[in-house]
């Protein structure tokens, strides 16, 4: 391919994948339309992420506000 630099430690896969998806990423990327689709797939994939997270912190903090207050229960009856 001519214009393309090869470093020593570049195999033929990165040298086929270097092809490939340079003109993907240019065509993509060089319209508004196209960083503003590629931005908004981010926001949504960081949403998704997002949710699962959040749902499995609300888990913990539920469980440790059960257990906090079993144990505060039981040191105040004197009991621990």
């Amino acid at each position: 391919m001519p214009g393309v630099a090869v470093a020593p430690n570049m195999t033929a896969t990165s040298l086929a994948l270097a092809g490939l998806v340079a003109p993907a990423q240019a065509a993509l990327l060089g319209s508004q339309v196209g960083q503003l689709l590629v931005a908004l797939v981010a926001v949504a994939l960081i949403i998704v992420v997002g949710k699962f997270v959040l749902k499995l912190a609300w888990r913990l903090v539920t469980i440790g506000i059960v257990l906090v207050a079993a144990f505060y229960l039981l040191s105040t009856l004197g009991l621990i």
